[in-house]
């Protein structure tokens, strides 16, 4: 078999390169099999051969330099430039990476598309308008928009663009101008109490919900941070813009200023350093603390009809709340569920035939970033059975709650 193999010179690295001897040069470089789109392709394996990847004759492969630039942003605005392997795999860059940024609990960061609002909606609105409307179609496209409405609502992680962790960027299609977003993605540990834990985006967004009173409190030691001590002559009627202090639903009551006020009175020389660790303790505190919700449809038994819910994941359970009130309608275990399985349009567990729910089927599109949640949890739990966080740490008596046997076999 002819396999034709073009050289590839990288100019930015030709002079890095100079100063290493060529033994050293080498391992930077690797075989490369180019994709139509320039944006995607695949490192091949120097431990595999040539016929596992099933090479036809007169393909043509290239021999380049493995390394390029990663654009990264933090929650906080934080921008950072670093130099990565391209050939490895998300989850094998994440340690690297957040080593670079000052993040201990690596496993549990994961990187996003850096996408706004606006090319979500225009996304969103491509998914809509694509394909001819028959009747029955129409009707199936009014209850998706109603679905959207409801999760831009509800703010859920569906429209969060979530990389693979599995696959290389360069398998993903990531441009290397493209900037991508560092953010927390499991909430296992409480190792980092600092900006890249984005209580307060959460807290305003509605990712967390709280109650009108939590939401006062908090927005009284949010005072505490930006302005200092409360000063009556400065701090008078119409000085906040609510929005920035409140979640949206309750952002439009004016006289929630008076309590907010009241409650920064109350903090009076409190540091900027303790006002944040007081927020933050008070954020994890909270029963909706490191949920991941997505919307999803249940089937009511013994009707043909579909209805709305809450599936949320956390770091050891599946729960089901009402997507109106938040009530928690169920939680099932990490450590009860045999099985998992995705498709296109569905998510299924199985927790075995001795389970009173024996399984458990919604209807979703995002299926597969639920499956990947869940096992990523399971995978954090597995390693801290073997390994502790830091002797002394709180972190040793999380772990010994996890030391039982986790059944993660995922449907084939």
């Amino acid at each position: 078999m002819y396999i034709s193999i073009f050289i590839i010179h990288d100019n930015n690295n030709n002079n890095n390169n100079n100063n290493n001897n060529n033994n050293n040069a080498t391992k930077d470089y690797g075989l490369f099999l180019p994709h139509e789109d320039n944006k995607k392709g695949l490192w091949l394996d120097n431990s595999r051969t040539l016929e596992h990847y099933i090479l036809r004759n007169g393909d043509t492969v290239e021999y380049r330099y493995r390394y390029r630039w990663l654009y990264i942003r933090t929650m906080d605005g934080t921008r950072k430039t670093l130099k990565v392997d391209d050939s490895k795999t998300v989850a094998e860059l994440m340690l690297m990476i957040c080593t670079k940024m000052g993040i201990y609990n690596y496993e549990e960061y994961l990187l996003a598309r850096d996408r706004d609002e606006t090319d979500r909606e225009r996304t969103n609105t491509l998914k809509r308008s694509t394909g001819h409307h028959h009747h029955h179609t129409g009707t199936l496209m009014r209850d998706q928009e109603k679905m959207e409405k409801l999760k831009r609502k509800l703010h859920t992680d569906d429209d969060m663009e979530w990389l693979n962790p599995s696959q290389s960027l360069r398998q993903q299609g990531v441009d290397e101008k493209e900037i991508l977003l560092l953010k927390r993605r499991y909430f296992f540990s409480d190792m980092n109490v600092d900006a890249r834990d984005p209580l307060k985006d959460a807290i305003l967004k509605g990712t967390h919900p709280v109650s009108l009173e939590e939401a006062v409190y908090l927005a009284g030691i949010q005072c505490q941070v930006q302005f200092g001590n409360y000063v009556a002559e400065k701090f008078k009627p119409n000085f906040l813009d609510l929005k920035d202090f409140l979640p949206k639903e309750y952002a439009k009551i004016r006289s929630l200023e008076k309590k907010i006020f009241q409650q920064h009175a109350e903090l009076c020389g409190l540091s900027e350093i303790e006002a944040k660790v007081k927020y933050c303790q008070f954020c994890r505190s909270l029963k909706t603390y490191g949920i991941t919700f997505f919307l999803v449809k249940e089937r009511i038994k013994g009707k043909n009809k579909l209805i709305p819910r809450l599936l949320g994941i956390t770091k050891d359970s599946v729960v089901r709340l009402d997507e109106k009130t938040k009530e928690v309608l169920k939680i099932w275990p990490l450590t009860s569920i045999c099985k998992w399985a995705a498709s296109p349009h569905a998510f299924t567990m199985d927790f075995g035939e001795y389970s009173p729910d024996e399984y458990y089927t919604a209807q979703t599109s995002e299926g597969e970033q639920i499956s990947q949640l869940i096992a990523g949890y399971i995978d954090i739990i597995l390693k801290k059975q073997k390994a502790t966080d830091h002797p002394g740490l709180q972190g040793d008596e999380e772990s010994a709650m996890y030391e039982e046997n986790v059944q993660a076999e995922r449907l084939v």
